[in-house]
C-alpha cells in the first residue's frame, strides 16, 4: 500500500514536470506533438531576435528560433538554430535573413535557394542581416538630419537671429500695448456714438436754421425787388440837394444864418444879454423883497 502512494506521487511528479515542460514549449509557439527539422546559421548581429522569434517564408509561418547561442570557437559570431515544419525542404542556397521591424523586434525569413539539392536536418544556412527601414533611415536620414543640425546650430548661434528675436519681442510688445489701447477706445466707443449723435442732431438744427434764413433772405430779396427803389433815390437825392443848400446859406455872410453864425456884433449882444440876465439873478436872490411885495391881510 505504501509503495503504491510512493508510485502515484511519483508519477504525478513526473506528469507535472512534463507538463510544465511542453506548456512552456506550447507557449513558446513549439508543437511538441509535431516532428521538426532543424538548422543553424551564424551572424555577426542579431539585436532584437530572441528565443520563440517567428520564421517565415514569404510571411508565412513555418518555424521558430529554438536557441541563440555565442560562437566562443568563432569570435565575433553568433550561432541561432531554428526548428523548421518538417515537410519544408531547403534548397541549397537557403539563406536566413534576419529582418528588423520599426519597433526594433527582428524575425528570420527564409530566402530559397535554387537547387535542385536539399539541406538535411542540422545543416548550416547562410545568415544575413536584412536591410530593413530602420537601416534606410539610419543610412540615409542620419547623414541630412546631422547636416540639418549642424545649420540649425549655426543659424541659432547667428547674432541676427538674437537681434530679431529681440526686435520681435519689442514688437509683441507694442502689439500687446495697441491692443489694449484698441480696446480702450473700443469700449469708448458707445459714449463717442453719442457725441457724434448729439452733434448730427446739432448739424441738423442748423440746417434747419440755414434752410429758414434762406426762406427769409429770399423774402427779403423779394421784397427789395418789389420796393420803389427810383422814388427812394430820388427823395434822397432831393434831401441832399436841401441839405447842400443849408450849408451854402450857413457859410454865406450875407444870408440869414450865415450872419448867426459870422455877425460877432450879434454874438457879443447875445453874450451881454446873457451876463445882464445872470446879474440880475443873482440879484433877485440876494434881495428878492424888492422886487417881489408881499401884503398880509
Amino acid at each position: 500500500m505504501k509503495r503504491k502512494k510512493e508510485f502515484i506521487i511519483g508519477l504525478t511528479v513526473i506528469i507535472a514536470i512534463l507538463v510544465i515542460i511542453f506548456g512552456i514549449d506550447y507557449l513558446k509557439g513549439i508543437n511538441v506533438f509535431k516532428g521538426t527539422n532543424y538548422y543553424t546559421a551564424s551572424y555577426t548581429n542579431v539585436a532584437g531576435l530572441a528565443q520563440s522569434a517567428p520564421v517565415t517564408v514569404n510571411g508565412f509561418k513555418v518555424g521558430l528560433v529554438r536557441d541563440i547561442a555565442y560562437e566562443y570557437d568563432n569570435p565575433g559570431h553568433i550561432r541561432v538554430e531554428i526548428d523548421l515544419n518538417k515537410e519544408l525542404q531547403l534548397p541549397l542556397g537557403t539563406k536566413a535573413l534576419i529582418a528588423t521591424d520599426m519597433l526594433g523586434t527582428s524575425t528570420i525569413e527564409l530566402v530559397m535557394g535554387h537547387s535542385d539539392s536539399f539541406h538535411k536536418s542540422g545543416d548550416s544556412l547562410i545568415g544575413e542581416n536584412k536591410i530593413g527601414l530602420m537601416s534606410n533611415v539610419t543610412d540615409d536620414l542620419m547623414p541630412k538630419i546631422d547636416s540639418l543640425l549642424t545649420s540649425l546650430n549655426k543659424v541659432i548661434g547667428n547674432p541676427a537671429l538674437t537681434s530679431a528675436i529681440t526686435r520681435l519681442d519689442a514688437t509683441m510688445g507694442n502689439l500687446e500695448k495697441s491692443s489694449a489701447e484698441l480696446s480702450a477706445v473700443m469700449t469708448r466707443m458707445p459714449a463717442i456714438a453719442g457725441s457724434a449723435t448729439g452733434v448730427l442732431n446739432s448739424v441738423k438744427g442748423i440746417s434747419d436754421n440755414l434752410t429758414t434764413v434762406s426762406a427769409d433772405l429770399s423774402a427779403v430779396t423779394s421784397q427789395l425787388r418789389n420796393a420803389p427803389i427810383d422814388s427812394t433815390l430820388n427823395n434822397v437825392y432831393q434831401a441832399t440837394a436841401s441839405l447842400e443848400l443849408l450849408l451854402k446859406e450857413l457859410n454865406s455872410p450875407n444870408s440869414t444864418l450865415g450872419l448867426l453864425l459870422h455877425d460877432t456884433g450879434l454874438y457879443d449882444n447875445l453874450n451881454n444879454a446873457s451876463a445882464s440876465l445872470d446879474s440880475l439873478l443873482r440879484d433877485v436872490k440876494k434881495n428878492p423883497k424888492r422886487y417881489i411885495s408881499i401884503k398880509l391881510l
